[in-house]
């Protein structure tokens, strides 16, 4: 299992574990602690909320909030309510 995100994950899509779109990774921190996703519309508020994030726009994930990582999707470990 992954502990950090990588730049080539900027551009894939995140997904919650059902398979429904969140929204896409715009950048990774240095460090690779951190990445962060730009919400698909209508989604923002909801996701936001249920990883107890304030921001609505662009979400902050760490890889505790991600359950796998594949060549072009970033699957979150838990469902949005």
């Amino acid at each position: 299992m992954r502990t950090r995100f990588r730049d080539d994950d900027v551009g894939k899509r995140v997904v919650r574990p059902n398979g429904g779109e969140v929204g896409v990774v715009v950048a990774v921190e240095a460090d690779g602690e951190r990445a962060r996703v730009e919400t698909d519309d209508g989604l923002a508020d909801a996701v936001a909320s249920a990883l107890g994030r304030d921001d609505e726009d662009v979400l902050e994930l760490s890889m505790d909030d991600v359950e796998t990582v594949t060549d072009d999707t970033v699957r979150l470990q838990r469902p949005l309510d």
